[in-house]
């Protein structure tokens, strides 16, 4: 998964924030150094985890990492892997 990058590479992309929708802000949007776009999303102070965002990579897979603390990895060929809240699989 090391194409999803780090929660860091929010500051290396070019983008925009502060779009609404889906009971989430978008606060961070753009294109990281990899050329790989994400959403960095705030869902609110009732969120286990504040820092949620969503990666889309250009090979055709995509991350979240979920405000309830879950992550899912989808790696655009047919495999993906779900991590439950607490890192319990």
């Amino acid at each position: 998964m090391s194409s999803k990058g780090s929660s860091g590479s929010f500051n290396s992309g070019s983008g925009s924030g502060g779009d609404k929708g889906g009971g989430y802000e978008v606060t961070s949007r753009g294109t990281n150094s990899q050329g790989n776009n994400y959403d960095a999303r705030d869902y609110g102070s009732s969120a286990s985890n504040s820092n949620s965002y969503h990666y889309s990579n250009s090979d055709g897979s995509y991350y979240y990492n979920n405000p309830n603390g879950s992550t899912y990895y989808n790696d655009g060929a047919g495999k993906a892997d779900y991590t439950p809240p607490g890192g319990k699989k």
